[in-house]
């Protein structure tokens, strides 16, 4: 089974460079403080690693 990873927006996405906002939708995230849970793979991982300053990452 493939590794879970819970993330979560802690950040507001107002005021954002458009790729990082495209980041936020690519992982699912639609609002502040509602866990996404993502599949853990490398293209997933890069979306996290640019927008890791507005997201707070679990494992689940």
């Amino acid at each position: 089974m493939s590794k879970q990873l819970k993330v979560t927006l802690v950040k507001s996405l107002n005021g954002r460079l458009a790729a990082h906002k495209a980041c936020a939708r690519g992982l699912g995230i639609r609002r502040i403080n509602n866990p996404v849970s993502v599949i853990d793979t490398p293209e997933n991982r890069g979306m996290i690693n640019k927008i890791s300053y507005m997201l707070r990452v679990e494992e689940a």
